[in-house]
């Protein structure tokens, strides 16, 4: 919640989604979302580096933001242009790299 909360503070729409299964789903049916933020522990069949795989193979336009407290990624295993910040992380960065993105 605390990201819903300072992503939308920041003046971007947000789309909350119970696991990266739904996360797919909704992706499929809309085509205005420009950057998945996504935890890497995700519940479902796929994990946030999953799904953040999948975003790059099938909407190679989408922007990927990953987080994790407790999986840190190397830069290799991340997608192209994928973006991995470590929990606690700074949330100005966070905002910093998606007005970045959609600049």
């Amino acid at each position: 919640m605390l990201a819903i909360d300072f992503i939308e503070e920041a003046g971007f729409d947000t789309i909350e989604t119970e696991s990266a299964d739904a996360a797919v789903r909704i992706l499929e049916a809309r085509t205005d979302i420009r950057i998945v933020f996504t935890d890497i522990d995700m519940p479902g069949s796929l994990d946030g580096m999953k799904l953040a795989a999948c975003v790059h193979d099938r909407w190679p336009p989408i922007e990927i933001i990953l987080t994790s407290g407790h999986n840190f990624p190397s830069a290799e295993t991340l997608p192209e242009r994928a973006l991995f910040f470590p929990k606690p992380y700074d949330t100005a960065k966070v905002i910093e790299a998606m007005e970045a993105f959609i600049a």
